[in-house]
């Protein structure tokens, strides 16, 4: 498939969109195949989702190999968990389709399945009647199938941390009592949220402590990403010079999301050779872009959370927000006020604990703030 727009921000569309991260997949790859389960942690928008659909896509290209991806930080329950992952496990199965509704059927005989036949695509597609009643037997029964399969099955749960704020007890023991025995399933867990991850695999006091291999994703290297970015512009018949590329992934510290998304505007642009003037352009519509979205959030939080926001994005980093210096720099209010305030904050994910401080975790909302 050939893109309009070779830069993707969401989604995955093949190798050849995708950028680097050699190591990390090599890696990846290798626990997997030494039957070694992987934790993957690294917040939002470095690319997480993309490395973990790029080894997928290589997995499967293999023999005998089948790859489900789930995506949980939409559930809210035990319940929806089973439904994502019964309709993962149903997309898994190859045509024909009889082929897909057998396998169904072994795995959804606790719960009822529901099938419409794609008017586009010809192939069955089914939703699952699962509610909190019969949410643990039916995922027990799909995991049950996942193992009986002949086929290695490798499954990514993406934001993984979400089972921990399930209002069902015991996810997590439930989940580790099944899954170390299915040794003809691989599985990757990752998540975003840095905190609950590291307490979920990393605590002696938690079902999955120390149960899995563990990776962190950093910034791709910026040599390698200006050689991704110009090879397309090149086959555009068009330049991409080193400087402009270094003011966009600098801007930005390299996160995967921000830079895609500025080269994705620059590309948009179709000027020959784009400048810094054009990077700061491109920022500048991606704010705008945004503006209703981040002036609704900030009309969602309380007058010392926006204080402090600004303040914040202001500084970009702030190692010590509830020092005497910083508040009277920005005229915050008591100790106990921007306390209450960072905690909602980073309740809220608008702000991200990192070793050097605090940051806007929207890094255009930041960008947006400072206007």
């Amino acid at each position: 498939m050939k893109l309009a727009n070779p830069f993707l921000t969401a989604g995955y569309a093949g190798p050849d969109y995708f950028c680097d991260r050699k190591r990390e997949t090599e890696s990846l790859i290798q626990h997997l195949d030494n039957d070694r389960n992987t934790t993957l942690i690294s917040p939002r928008r470095y690319g997480k989702t993309g490395l973990i659909r790029q080894v997928l896509h290589l997995m499967a290209k293999r023999r005998g190999v089948k790859t489900v991806y789930v995506d949980l930080y939409p559930t809210r329950s035990l319940s929806d968990f089973a439904r994502v992952l019964a309709t993962a496990v149903a997309e898994s199965v190859e045509s024909p389709a009889e082929k897909v509704i057998k396998a169904v059927s072994a795995f959804a005989r606790g719960f009822r399945p529901t099938m419409t036949i794609d008017e586009f695509s010809g192939k069955p597609k089914f939703s699952f009647d699962i509610n909190a009643g019969n949410a643990q037997a039916s995922l027990e029964s799909i995991l049950e199938y996942l193992q009986s399969r002949k086929a290695r099955t490798v499954v990514a749960i993406d934001e993984f941390q979400q089972i921990a704020e399930y209002p069902e007890k015991g996810v997590e023991a439930l989940l580790r009592s099944k899954m170390q025995f299915m040794h003809n399933v691989g599985f990757v867990f990752s998540g975003s949220r840095l905190h609950m991850m590291a307490e979920m695999f990393h605590s002696p006091k938690r079902p999955f402590f120390n149960s899995t291999a563990s990776m962190s994703l950093d910034v791709i290297d910026r040599q390698a990403y200006f050689r991704f970015a110009a090879s397309f512009f090149r086959k555009a018949g068009r330049i991409l010079p080193e400087e402009t590329f270094v003011a966009a992934y600098d801007r930005f510290e390299g996160i995967t999301w921000y830079v895609q998304s500025v080269m994705k505007e620059l590309y948009a642009m179709e000027v020959a050779r784009p400048t810094e003037k054009d990077v700061i352009a491109a920022v500048g519509h991606l704010v705008e872009e945004n503006a209703m979205n981040y002036g609704f959030v900030l009309s969602k939080c309380s007058p010392g959370a926006v204080e402090l926001l600004r303040a914040v994005a202001a500084e970009r980093v702030v190692a010590e927000p509830m020092s005497a210096e910083f508040g009277r720099k920005y005229g915050l209010r008591a100790a106990s006020s921007v306390r209450f305030a960072l905690d909602s904050l980073l309740d809220d994910e608008l702000l991200y604990r990192r070793e050097d401080g605090y940051v806007v975790y929207d890094r255009l909302f930041a960008e947006w703030l400072r206007t």
